[in-house]
């Protein structure tokens, strides 16, 4: 066993805490009706997604959907586990924390998604309102409100899921800070250079500032 071990990339801990601010701005933002900056964040958490599903792909092994993506049958089995083993700390998502990754992950696509249809019948309309109708753009909005709702139910887990470990003795907080975590067996993990992650939220960042972000964002001064 080593005493630390390195398991979580730069570029996969700057997505966790983006997020959580993006998401932290975006409630408040809707909540006091400041719709254009919601929109700007909007924006930018919809670029903050794709780089983390090409991440998915391309990243770091423990960034890589193959990595803590597992079947039924494995999820189960660490569930059942708990009853006897407790918490045990992994190298990367255990099999239960994958699932809440990818579930987080269409959370938030789907946010993304209504949000470009969405209206709040005053003075906002989401970019792609126009191309539907009436009828559809309401279900939509709908859906965008209900849904931030489902993903305040996740963010709640998940910090419940978190203060579970602590009590148990498995620092996750602390490795989402410094990336390396204690009391776990060593892998023979790849890391993905992190100019490669640069690269793609820069192109990732020029398309959507210039088709969604500064169209707003110019108009706001």
């Amino acid at each position: 066993m080593s005493a630390s071990v390195k398991v979580w990339d730069f570029p996969t801990r700057l997505f966790h805490w983006a997020l959580v601010a993006l998401i932290g701005g975006l409630w408040w933002t809707a909540d006091a009706g400041e719709m254009e900056w919601h929109m700007v964040l909007a924006y930018s958490l919809g670029a903050l997604l794709l780089f983390r599903i090409i991440w998915g792909f391309m990243g770091s092994d423990t960034s890589r959907f193959r990595d803590f993506v597992h079947g039924p049958r494995t999820v189960i089995g660490y569930a059942s586990s708990l009853k006897t083993r407790g918490v045990t700390p992994h190298s990367g998502h255990n099999p239960l924390g994958g699932y809440m990754v990818v579930v987080m992950l269409l959370a938030i696509a789907v946010q993304f998604t209504t949000g470009l249809f969405a209206t709040d019948d005053v003075f906002t309309e989401g970019p792609l309102y126009a191309y539907v109708s009436s009828d559809t753009a309401d279900w939509m909005t709908w859906v965008h409100k209900k849904n931030f709702d489902f993903i305040l139910v996740l963010v709640g887990l998940h910090l419940l899921a978190v203060l579970v470990h602590m009590f148990k003795g498995d620092a996750l907080l602390g490795a989402m800070f410094t990336g390396r975590r204690q009391g776990i067996a060593e892998r023979n993990l790849q890391f993905a250079p992190l100019w490669q992650a640069l690269v793609i939220l820069a192109v990732i960042g020029a398309l959507m500032g210039y088709f969604l972000i500064w169209p707003v964002y110019s108009n706001m001064y």
